[in-house]
Order: C-alpha cells, then structure tokens, then sequence
C-alpha cells in the first residue's frame, strides 16, 4: 500500500523541535499549580537540565551542519539554518516563561509557604555581616580574581560553569590601566547559601544565592581599582563525544581524553544576567566565538537546575508529593528465597508503584548462594553508590564467576562508568567493555545454579537500569524468570555480547540489532494483514521516543489498511498523527506526571492471540539498529492481564496525558464532564500504599 504522495517534511516532524516540545509539557508541570510547589520547583529545575543538555548534543551538532550548509539530520530534508531558526525563537521563549514563573509566581509563592531567596537589597544587617564573614572565610580562598593584558589572555571557561565579568576602572599595582576583570567560581563552591536559623524568620528556610555574595563583596576581590558592574554568565558548550571506532585501541584512554576535551567544547551558548550593557555582552560573544542569536538574557541565576538543592526539605510535606510505601507482587510475601519462587512462577515487577527491592534481593542471593556458580549482567547507569554493584563485588570476591558487560559510553556517566570498571576489575570480575559503534543498552541478569545434578538459569530483564534511585522515580518494568528457553536465549546473549558472535536460533527473545527491527517491521505488516482481510487490528505501544522512519512509514501503511494504533510516546515523537489519508487510525498521547515515564511495551492484537514485548529499545534508528538492545515477551496470562490493564490506564488518563497533533503541537487533556483519571495515581492505588 503507496503512503499518499507528500514531502518529507509532512510525513515526520523534526526531531529537535519535538524534543522542545517536550521540555515545554515539563514546564507546562511546573506551572500547574495542582501540583505541589517544591516539586513545581524540581520540575522547573528539570528543564533547566533538559535544555543544557539539548543545547550540549543537539543544538551542538546542528550547528556544525549551519557551518558546512548541510541539512539537518532526519528525513525531512530540512536545512539545518531553517530549523535552528525555529528553535532560537521557541527556546527564548522557553527561557523567558522560565524565569517569570520563577521570579513572579515561585519565589514569591515559595516566601508565603516559610521557603525565602533572600535578595542582597533585603538583607538584614545581621545577615549581611554573617554573609560577608562566610564570603571572607568560605568564598575568598577558593577564587582567583583575573585582569586581562596580553601577558594574560581571557581565561578557559568550563562548560556550564559560574563566572563574573567584571568592569574596571583605575591603576592596577604596576600603574597600568584595568577595563575588564573575570571571577571563575569553582565548582567545589555550594550555589545555594542556607542561611543560619538565628538569622531566618521564624519557622522559615531563607537562602542566599552565591552569585548574589560574590557580586555584592566582589570589590574586594580588585583592592586599588574602582567597580563599575559585575555581571553573570555561562557557557554551555559542545559535549558530544568523538571517538573513531575504526583507529580507536584504548576506548579507556580514548574517553578519557576526550571527557577531558569535551569540558573545553566550542561554545554553543552563553547565558548572561539581562542588566548586562551591550558592551560587555559584545566582548563576551566576540570571545567564545559567538552570535547574537547565542546569547540569552536571563533575570535571575544563571543555572536554575542548582535550585533543586532546596526541593526535599523535610518539614515541608505539603509541598511536596504525598509519601508511599512500595508493594510488593503476591508471590514475593513469603519467606521462600528468591530461587525457590521463581522456580514456580514468573515475576513481573512495576516500578516505582513496587519496590526495586527484590531485584536486589535477586542479586544478593547470587552473591552469597553456594550453590550459584555465575552472574552475568548489562550495566548501563547505576548511580555513585549502587548495591548491585556492591553485591557483584562480594560474588566475585567469594570466588563466583561474575562477567559485568559495562556501557562505557552511556551519555554523561562515562567517568562514573570507568570508575565502576576498575572497581569490579580489582574484585576479579570479568569486565567486557560496551563495543564501539554498538552501545549496550540491554537490561539483563543471569544467574546460574547448580540444583542436584542440573544447572539451572534465572533470570532477569528490564525495560530500566539496576539503579536503586531512579527506579523510585521512573516507571519500568523487571522481569524474573527461570523459563528455560528464556535463559538459554539471554544465554547466548551473554555470548553475543563477549565473544561478538551472533546469537542464532533465538527462542524467544528479539535483539537489536540483529532481530528487533524486523521483528517490529513483520508484526506491524501482520497486523496490516489481518485489517485488510476484514478482522481486527490493534497495536499499543509505549516508548520514550519514536523516529524511525521505516517503522513510521509501517505505522502509516497499517493505519491506512484500518489498523487501530494507539501511542503511548513520552518525549520525542516525528510521527504526524491524524493526517487524513495517511495516518487516520493513529492518535499519540504523551503522558508526563510524578513519575518519569519509561518502560517500553509493545502490544499486538494477533487476531486475538494478543502478544505482549517490554524491551529497553525505543523506536528509535539508534536502539532499533545500533545499538544492543534485548526485547523478551511476557506470556503468562495473569501477566498479560496485567499488562493491558497499565496501557488501558495510560490511554484512559485525562489528567496527565498530551494529545499529540499532526501539525507537531501538543494538547493538555481535561477530564472536564468525565470522571478524572490519572493512570500514575491509580497505579499507586493498586500496587502501592501511602506510607504512615
């Protein structure tokens, strides 16, 4: 079936203004003022983070395809000075709801609710002999106050570091004239001052910003030379990693030096405080090699993500999400070890609605058991102190065969990637790095136990990483099994992955990127089938992101044919849905909550033999074709039932649910006459309990 004839760029949406779009539907979050305000705070802080890094990676690499005149990535066709275009107006934008959320609606609303950011006009003298006591003591022996001369160049910048232009008049010792000078504040500095309880009001948390510390006694810092403006501004520049898989023999040392390098990136943009002058904004553009168009003014701390330093106070509850208890599956409510259960029935865990606990469980028992012989895993992020971590180090010191296949270049954790490396190395586990050009994304665990005179293998899989923190925050599903077909599929996997030979025959899994995309391809065409010879056609699917144009063309094939297709994609969307003639039976919701939404599942009709796939593949070129990734059904019934039951919820959620509309913008849902559902909060209600 011929999709109707159209440009490219009518067929998807771009890549980069959908991701915006997202950021937007965050903001959208911290300005509901439903939602408590110290987690409106925490999701203001989060698009401060989401756009730095949109900036780090995707403005940045844009804007080497401005500088050759090419067009933008993605099959629009679109050149990448047109799009970059658009983005700079949305992004200002963005910026500007940013700060007057926070300067008119957050601080002060955070003042009536005892949460006070103190301004330097409204210290008290009190305050103000402590704080330059604190800048004299605290602040002063860490900063290194720089002029400029020939001799002495314009300073390295560190990306997204906090720094001061300065502007100078008078002699310096050497009887030369000073114009300019830069204070670089280090890292090691908090950004957020608390300011002791004897100078607080009464059952009030105040705060001070370093920024406003350092500007305010700056003038020390220049003895002999009159101050005449002191100004903030960052730097965000490109962190995208090149390493050459064809010359590269030392990944290690090649993402070493190249974390190193990426610190010191080509500037991409510079945030600078909107008082100030022109003058200054120019020298600073004309520095880092920047345009106008980079520059944005901003009334108020450079970096809002330091903010969330302040989002957990703990006498704070109704200002916060109401606490819970996780739960726990039926199964896992006994005393039975964890071996001994999954020897009679397949778990299916839903976090953050039930605990992470039994996979660590799962982990710790392998490490102590006598009678396991061998742990094989994926680890991708795990957060600084992780107990997986901790308990693969006790196995392989015990003396257990533990293989650790780690990621090294999962984006933003290479260092903490490399550290762990070293760490299992030290403790005799078998190391094998993520291959170059392939990242493995891949969440699995094997474990193998001599039972009498057999071996058996349990497992488990995710749509999520073995991180004990975010898997109270994003939602993902984990998966344990000793199914023995599964085992032998992760079985050879493993083998895959170590001895970089294809894993054939697999029973039931599918793996990027060798099966997955064909696999996805061949059950929505059969889908496509089953429509056009009159029976029912149905696809579900829940992702983080969808861009793949092949299986978008799919989508459009199968949609034109009559099937049902219902998406659940959280961010980054370049299908158009609803477009008559081309993808009428699609609709798209992106659901954003308390939760970060994250497991993947993909659900297929099958004229009534319905399959249901959780896999850490989105529809992404990257997770289908370039990256290791596993997909693994789930067939029990009880689990299948489960399953649907979560999907019906997200697709009946009229409180936290974004309808996505072919023309690339998005629209809130209102329950309105109907009765309000949230899906997140009625999985709470299910799986979970408030806690006392």
């Amino acid at each position: 079936m011929d999709s109707p004839s159209l440009p490219p760029a009518d067929l998807y949406i771009n890549r980069e203004l959908s991701m915006l779009e997202f950021n937007k539907r965050v903001l959208a979050l911290a300005q509901d003022p439903d939602v408590p305000l110290l987690e409106r705070l925490r999701f203001l802080c989060i698009t401060c983070t989401n756009l730095d890094e949109f900036f780090e990676i995707r403005v940045a690499a844009l804007k080497q395809r401005m500088e050759l005149g090419a067009l933008a990535q993605g099959p629009e066709s679109l050149p990448a000075q047109q799009v970059f275009d658009v983005l700079r107006d949305r992004m200002v934008n963005v910026v500007s709801q940013q700060y007057e959320l926070l300067n008119s609606v957050m601080f002060p609303q955070l003042a009536k609710s005892g949460v006070r950011f103190v301004r330097s006009e409204d210290w008290s003298e009190e305050q103000q002999e402590w704080l330059s006591d604190y800048f004299d003591e605290q602040v002063v022996p860490v900063l290194t106050p720089l002029t400029f001369d020939p001799s002495r160049p314009f300073p390295r910048v560190l990306n997204k570091s906090l720094n001061f232009i300065v502007r100078l008049k008078g002699r310096d010792a050497y009887g030369r004239r000073r114009h300019r000078g830069m204070v670089q504040a280090p890292r090691s500095l908090p950004r957020i001052i608390k300011l002791p309880e004897h100078l607080s009001s009464p059952g009030c948390h105040e705060y001070v910003f370093l920024s406003s510390v350092i500007r305010v006694h700056v003038d020390r810092l220049f003895p002999g030379l009159k101050l005449d403006g002191c100004y903030q501004f960052r730097v965000t520049r490109n962190s995208n990693l090149y390493v050459d898989e064809e010359e590269v023999s030392d990944l290690v040392g090649a993402l070493e030096g190249q974390l190193e390098a990426s610190r010191y990136g080509a500037a991409v943009r510079i945030e600078v405080g909107h008082e100030c002058p022109p003058d200054l904004q120019q020298f600073l553009l004309d520095h880092f090699r920047l345009q106008e168009q980079d520059m944005y003014l901003v009334d108020g701390p450079v970096n809002l993500n330091r903010l969330a330093t302040v989002c957990d106070i703990e006498d704070g509850p109704d200002l916060l999400y109401k606490p819970f208890t996780q739960g726990l599956p039926e199964e896992l409510h006994s005393d039975h070890d964890i071996f001994a259960i999954l020897a009679k029935k397949n778990v299916l865990l839903y976090h953050p609605f039930q605990s992470f606990g039994p996979v660590i469980d799962f982990m710790k028992s392998a490490s102590t058991d006598k009678n396991v012989l061998a742990i094989k895993i994926t680890l991708y992020r795990t957060g600084a102190e992780s107990p997986v971590v901790d308990h693969l180090v006790n196995a392989a010191r015990a003396g257990k065969e533990v293989t650790v296949i780690i990621e090294l270049m999962a984006r933003f954790d290479e260092a903490a990637n490399i550290s762990l490396a070293n760490r299992l190395q030290e403790a005799g586990a078998h190391v094998v790095y993520g291959l170059v050009g392939y990242k493995t994304h891949a969440k699995m665990a094997l474990v193998v136990r001599r039972e009498g005179e057999q071996l058996r293998r349990y497992v488990h899989l995710g749509t999520g990483n073995y991180h004990h923190s975010t898997a109270k925050v994003y939602t993902d599903y984990g998966y344990m099994s000793s199914d023995k077909k599964l085992g032998q599929d992760v079985h050879k996997v493993f083998m895959q992955l170590t001895s970089l030979t294809e894993a054939r025959d697999l029973n039931l899994m599918l793996t990027s990127p060798f099966n997955l995309f064909d696999g996805v391809m061949a059950k929505i065409r059969r889908e496509a089938e089953h429509a056009q010879a009159g029976r029912k056609a149905h696809i579900i699917v829940k992702v983080n992101s969808l861009n793949e144009p092949r299986v978008i063309n799919a989508l459009y094939e199968a949609s034109q044919a009559g099937v049902k297709i219902e998406l659940i994609v959280r961010g980054i969307c370049t299908l158009r849905p609803g477009v008559l003639g081309l993808s009428d039976n699609i609709s798209v919701r992106s659901i954003l909550g308390r939760f970060l939404e994250h497991s993947r599942v993909y659900y297929f009709y099958n004229d009534g033999d319905e399959e249901f796939y959780c896999a850490s593949a989105d529809w992404m070129e990257r997770n289908l074709l370039r990256r290791n990734e596993s997909c693994f059904p789930v067939r029990q019934k009880t689990l299948k039932e489960q399953l649907k039951r979560d999907l019906e919820l997200y697709l009946a959620d009229n409180c936290n649910a974004w309808v996505l509309h072919g023309d690339g913008s998005y629209e809130r849902l209102v329950p309105g006459d109907r009765d309000p559902v949230s899906a997140q909060e009625t999985l709470l209600q299910l799986l979970a309990s408030p806690s006392s």
